[in-house]
Formats: structure tokens, C-alpha cells, sequence
């Protein structure tokens, strides 16, 4: 194993001879990333925003609660796509990632979408019966296609924007297709990670909106964009 680069992109070469690669690509791609500062301020940047968020929702409805419940899933999912992300496990970080994508969604869609219905089936306890009941509860697809005309459209194009960008690669990564199997086998280009890494802080954002929402103060949206405006090394290319 070696590193190397081309065209200017530093790649985790993988020695597929000895079969010792995984190991030790990882921990070179670990040390690689440790040395960029987009970890350490993307640190900064969800302290920031989990702090303005830190308030209570504006009621305690199951439609609030339960979007609120899966907005801090969403962050969660956040908060483990870094830490993967920091040791060079670029694979696993994807597929974490994606979870992210859809507790974003599912958030937003139980609060503007979801019937009364659909809200009860994840309101009530853990169950054979219940887990039964919520197989038939919208998936990601559907529930983009509704927020399409039921969301705010700022909520709808953030997050139509990274389907259309990154769906069929977190697809590829979730189920062992070809972009896990060839980064893997060839190495990762530190500027994906670091793409991966903004992605997923983008996609903070929009959760963290969401949570703004459901505390009824409109006013922390603002103090959420002040913060954002802080990290712009951290954010997608378009918001």
C-alpha cells in the first residue's frame, strides 16, 4: 500500500496482493484527513448549531414530538457520518450518510405530510404489531414526491438537490455495488471524503432548520444562517 497522486488528487492506494490492505489504507487515510481543517471546524460549526437549537418544541402534539424526535435522529446519524469519516471508514460514513438523507426527510414529511394515520403508526410503542402496522408507511420516494407541494419549497429544493446529486451512489455504498467495491479496492480521493463530510453538514442545516420550526421561534433561523455564514469551507457548493 502506498499513497499517490494524480492529478493533483491524493488517493489510499490498496494493496489487493496481500489482501492487508484494510488496515492500513485506513489508517493512512485517518492520518491524511486528521490533517485537513475542515474536521476541526466542522467541530465548531455543530457546536454552534446544536446550541441555537437547543430550545423546546412549540407544543407537544405527536406531530411535533415525533418530527422533532426524528430531526435528533437525523443529527445523530450527523455526528457518526464525522466520526467515521475522521478514521478514513469512507464506506460506512456513506451509508450512515444516507440514514441522515432520510431522517431529514422523514422529519420534514411527518410535520407538513404525513397523515393523522401515518403520524399514529410511529407514535405508538415498539411492537410486533406496530412494527407490522408501519411497513406501509411512505419511503423516501413517495414521501418527496408529497413534500413537493406540501413542504416549504426552500425545505423541498434543499433536499430535491441532494437526491438528484447523491442518491445512486448512497444506493451503490447501502448495498455493496460498484462505488464501494471499486473505492474500496483502488483507494479513496481525499476530496470525497471531504465532499462527504459537506454534504452531510448541509444536510445539518436543513435539520436544524427544521428543528427551528418546530420550536415556533422564527428567529433562530436567522441566528442558524449567521452561524453557516461562519464555515462556508464547510458547506456544499450550493445550499
Amino acid at each position: 500500500m502506498a499513497s499517490s497522486c494524480i492529478d493533483g488528487e491524493q488517493f489510499i492506494q490498496v494493496d489487493t496482493v496481500s489482501r492487508r490492505c484494510s488496515t492500513q489504507a485506513l489508517a493512512v487515510t485517518g492520518k491524511l484527513m486528521a490533517l485537513s481543517n475542515i474536521y476541526d471546524d466542522t467541530d465548531a460549526l455543530a457546536g454552534k448549531l446544536l446550541t441555537v437549537v437547543a430550545v423546546p418544541v412549540y407544543d407537544t402534539s405527536p406531530r411535533i414530538g415525533i418530527s422533532d424526535v426524528a430531526c435528533s435522529l437525523a443529527l445523530e446519524h450527523w455526528q457518526s457520518v464525522r466520526a467515521l469519516l475522521r478514521q478514513g471508514l469512507l464506506p460506512s460514513a456513506v451509508v450512515v450518510h444516507r440514514a441522515q438523507f432520510e431522517a431529514t426527510v422523514r422529519a420534514i414529511w411527518l410535520l407538513y405530510a404525513a397523515s393523522d394515520a401515518c403520524v399514529a403508526k410511529l407514535g405508538i410503542a415498539l411492537s410486533q404489531e406496530s412494527e407490522q402496522a408501519a411497513k406501509n408507511i411512505p419511503q423516501t420516494n413517495a414521501m418527496m414526491e408529497q413534500l413537493a407541494t406540501k413542504a416549504p419549497p426552500q425545505a423541498h429544493d434543499a433536499l430535491a438537490r441532494f437526491k438528484e446529486n447523491s442518491w445512486k451512489a448512497l444506493n451503490s455504498y447501502a448495498h455493496a455495488g460498484i462505488h464501494p467495491i471499486r473505492r474500496h479496492g483502488e483507494g479513496y480521493p481525499s476530496v470525497l471524503l471531504e465532499g462527504v463530510l459537506r454534504n452531510a453538514n448541509g444536510l445539518a442545516v436543513v435539520a436544524c432548520m427544521q428543528a427551528t420550526v418546530l420550536s415556533g421561534q422564527q428567529s433562530l433561523q436567522a441566528k442558524l444562517l449567521a452561524v453557516v455564514e461562519e464555515y462556508p469551507a464547510c458547506m456544499p457548493p450550493r445550499m
